[in-house]
C-alpha cells in the first residue's frame, strides 16, 4: 500500500478522495483529520473530488476552495451493494483514488473496495497514522490493558479472543456484560460490577483505576453505560482517569469519542482513532477490506 506522497506528479490530474464526513461533533473530528491530505493534493495542483456518505448540503461548508463534493454516496443503492457498475461510475471522475476514510474502510462498499480495483490507489496521511498507531497494539509494552464497552458483544468477541493472547488484562463493560458472562471464561478478563444495569458503578471505576495504574499501554473502545440515553457518568469518569494517567493510551469508538469531545479531552491521549467498527476490525484482523482490495493481507509496511 502506497502513501499519497507517492502519487508522483499530479498537477492537473483528478483525484477522487474518499472521506468519512458528517456534521456531528465526532465527525467534525474526522473532517479536521482529513484536511492535511486534501491540502497536500490541492497544493500539488490536483483537482480534488471528495466522496462521502452524509448530507452534502450541510457538508458543503467544509469543502476547501478548489475541491468538489459529490452527492451522498448512499443515494445510489450500488454503493452499499458494492456494484461494479457504480464503482465504474465513480472511477470516471478521476485518474487516481486516495482513501482518507479509515473509519469507513471496514465496509465492503463500492467506494471502498470497488474503486481501488479500477484506479491507482493510495492511502491518505491520516489513514497511515491510524495503521501505525493501532499496529502498536499487536506488540505492546506490558502490562497491557484492553477496555471494551458498548452493547454488542458480537462485534467485540473477535477482539477479546485475539487479545487474550496479547494483553495482560481485558475489561468488559457496558450493556454487553450480561451476554459476555455466559461464554467468556478467561482469567485475564474482568467485568463491570453490575451486569444488566444502564451504567457502571463506583466499584467498577475503582477496579479500573487500579488496573490503569499498573498498565503501561491501554486501548479503550466503547462506553461503560448506555451513553446514548444519557448514562454518561462513569464513561466520563473513565475518560478523565485515562487522560490524567500519564500512560500510553489509544481510544476510539463513536460514543467514546463523543464523551471525549464533550469533556474537551481530545488532545489528552496518545492517539485518538477516527474509527469505531473499523478500529475493532483492524485490531482483530490486522487488515481491513480496503487493504485487501489492494491485494494486501497484513499491514506491516509503513
Amino acid at each position: 500500500m502506497k502513501s499519497v506522497t507517492e502519487t508522483g506528479n499530479i498537477g492537473g490530474k483528478k483525484v477522487l478522495v474518499r472521506v468519512d464526513w458528517s456534521t456531528s461533533q465526532v465527525d467534525k473530528f474526522r473532517i479536521d483529520t482529513s484536511m492535511p491530505t486534501i491540502d497536500y493534493l490541492l497544493g500539488a495542483g490536483a483537482e480534488v473530488i471528495l466522496a462521502t456518505h452524509g448530507d452534502t448540503k450541510d457538508l458543503g461548508q467544509f469543502v476547501p476552495n478548489g475541491a468538489k463534493l459529490l452527492p451522498n454516496l448512499r443515494d445510489n443503492e450500488g454503493e452499499e451493494k458494492n456494484s461494479a457498475s457504480f464503482a465504474k461510475e465513480l472511477s470516471k471522475y478521476a485518474d487516481i483514488y486516495v482513501n482518507e476514510a479509515f473509519s469507513a474502510s471496514h465496509r465492503k462498499h463500492a467506494s471502498i473496495v470497488g474503486v481501488p480495483k479500477i484506479l491507482p490507489s493510495y492511502a491518505g496521511f491520516r489513514f497511515i497514522e491510524e495503521v501505525n498507531a493501532l499496529s502498536k497494539a499487536f506488540n505492546p509494552p506490558h502490562p497491557a490493558l484492553l477496555i471494551l464497552g458498548g452493547a454488542k458483544i458480537d462485534t467485540k468477541l473477535p477482539l477479546v479472543k485475539k487479545f487474550s493472547k496479547i494483553a495482560d488484562s481485558i475489561f468488559i463493560g457496558g450493556a454487553m456484560v450480561k451476554d459476555a458472562l455466559g461464554f467468556i471464561h478467561d482469567e485475564k478478563v474482568f467485568f463491570s460490577n453490575n451486569p444488566g444495569e444502564l451504567d457502571a458503578d463506583d466499584k467498577t471505576l475503582e477496579v479500573l483505576r487500579e488496573k490503569i495504574s499498573e498498565a503501561e499501554f491501554i486501548v479503550w473502545n466503547g462506553p461503560l453505560g448506555k451513553y446514548e440515553d444519557g448514562y454518561a457518568k462513569y464513561t466520563h469518569g473513565l475518560a478523565i482517569m485515562l487522560a490524567e494517567s500519564g500512560k500510553e493510551v489509544i481510544v476510539g469508538g463513536g460514543d467514546t469519542l463523543a464523551a471525549i469531545h464533550e469533556l474537551g479531552l481530545q488532545n489528552r491521549f496518545t492517539f485518538t482513532s477516527t474509527g469505531g467498527g473499523a478500529m475493532l476490525d483492524f485490531l482483530a484482523n490486522e487488515t481491513l477490506p480496503w487493504i485487501e482490495a489492494l491485494g494486501y493481507i497484513c499491514l506491516y509496511f509503513f
